[in-house]
């Protein structure tokens, strides 16, 4: 049966795979037939989102994405090994949750550095002609603090914005190969960190932080499976956007 939504023999390459999104990202993209290459820090962690894929040939490397001049011999390494990319999907992030008052260049730098600059740099050490097939797909994991203000989230709203704003520049650059650049923006999803988080509030404070969403909280799956169509051909005459996934959120 045909299935525009199949990732079969698409060689597709996730950062921040070792958990939460980056990790059902990569299970659910195995599970539509896609060879997965999970990065992370962690190689133990990665060893976990290993076992958890369908199918073969999936492999796993670790680096510090904070370290940009690592990602182009990186990418070098994993094509040697691989074969060329059809897909990426930038997952890995860090928060840094205070007033911006309290906010140092340091924690701006930092911030930007993993979740912005280092998905820029692998997108575009990653998509020449040697190293990524025409008619693949990028994509790019925001967050809907690109788009509402979110007290104590100054310097990851504004490196999520940067992404958002990037990806559209990026998808009109890689259009002349047909490969497609789009960002995912997902609401409060619940991964087991963000469950760990919840877990420290009081009634109050947790009441805060999950209202406001009429579908409920977001499941990693959600995110996972709006990454499947922009990867996938179904998706074929998609670039330049910003999907918003948030149960409702930016509705009201």
């Amino acid at each position: 049966m045909f299935n525009p939504f199949s990732l079969n023999e698409k060689t597709i390459l996730i950062t921040g795979a070792s958990s939460g999104i980056g990790r059902q990202c990569a299970i659910a993209c195995s599970n539509m037939g896609a060879r997965i290459i999970a990065v992370a820090r962690n190689t133990e962690r990665l060893q976990e989102t290993l076992s958890q894929l369908k199918g073969e040939g999936h492999s796993c490397y670790s680096i510090e994405l904070s370290n940009c001049d690592d990602i182009k011999s990186l990418v070098a390494k994993i094509v040697n090994e691989n074969g060329k990319l059809d897909g990426i999907i930038c997952a890995a992030g860090i928060e840094r949750t205070m007033p911006a008052k309290l906010l140092t260049p340091a924690d701006y730098e930092e911030v930007f550095r993993i979740n912005t600059v280092s998905a820029f740099e692998l997108v575009s050490q990653a998509t020449t002609v040697k190293y990524f097939n025409a008619g693949g797909s990028v994509v790019l994991i925001s967050s809907i603090t690109s788009l509402i203000a979110r007290q104590g989230t100054a310097a990851y709203s504004a490196s999520k914005g940067a992404m958002v704003s990037g990806a559209r520049v990026l998808a009109a650059e890689l259009s002349k190969r047909k490969i497609r650049v789009n960002c995912i923006s997902p609401g409060t999803i619940l991964t087991p960190l963000m469950q760990n988080f919840l877990d420290t509030l009081n009634e109050d404070d947790y009441k805060k932080r999950t209202s406001g969403f009429p579908l409920g909280l977001g499941k990693p799956e959600d995110v996972a499976n709006a990454s499947i169509y922009l990867l996938s051909d179904a998706s074929r005459w998609v670039t330049g956007q910003n999907f918003v996934i948030d149960g409702g959120f930016t509705i009201q």
